[in-house]
């Protein structure tokens, strides 16, 4: 291993840890030249399959390609960096164990869709509008009728109604001082 500073050989290993849930190996060096520290990490080479793009050509599969589209869709939206790092490690996963040797762009899209609506239904339809083409009203119709919970009219899945038929507030109406499950407050008053 070389040093990236000053390009001499000799090093040694200071320090070695495990990291990403034991898939790699991370090791702080020193080099015997220089004395300057750098880190290096070992992984497993891992067996991908090629993937098939929409036009037919094939591309290596690119990690850094899938993490960064996810992450663009995820962009103010309460979806952790490890969350999104474990659904692109598990996809990953699946390729590889699937043996395939080649596999479309559209089914690892469509993994990622479904990943994606279980931990940020916006998430999804973000990353879904550049995935499938959204062109119209009703592509994001389509894709909230297939992903998004089944169950009632509500942006949760829910009917929007309490049990007795009264309207349920929003937390953010709550939050911001407007009419709660009592009622509108009077202004100046306090909850």
């Amino acid at each position: 291993m070389q040093c990236p500073f000053c390009g001499d050989d000799g090093n040694r290993v200071i320090d070695s840890r495990i990291a990403r849930d034991g898939a790699e190996i991370r090791r702080r060096r020193e080099c015997d030249e220089c004395g300057r520290r750098f880190t290096t990490r070992e992984r497993i080479e891992e067996v991908l399959p090629r993937v098939i793009k929409r036009d037919e050509r094939r591309e290596e599969w690119d990690r850094v390609k899938l993490l960064r589209g996810v992450e663009h869709a995820c962009v103010k939206r309460p979806v952790s960096a490890s969350a999104i790092e474990r659904l692109v490690d598990g996809i990953e996963r699946e390729l590889q164990e699937s043996g395939e040797r080649e596999v479309s762009s559209g089914a690892i899209g469509r993994r990622v869709l479904e990943e994606l609506s279980a931990i940020d239904v916006l998430a999804a339809v973000r990353f879904a509008s550049v995935f499938l083409d959204f062109s119209s009203p009703s592509d994001y119709e389509a894709f909230f009728a297939e992903f998004a919970p089944a169950a009632g009219s509500g942006i949760d899945g829910g009917s929007g109604l309490e049990e007795d038929g009264a309207p349920v507030a929003s937390p953010r109406a709550v939050a911001a001082g407007g009419p709660g499950p009592h009622g509108p407050r009077p202004l100046g008053a306090r909850r």
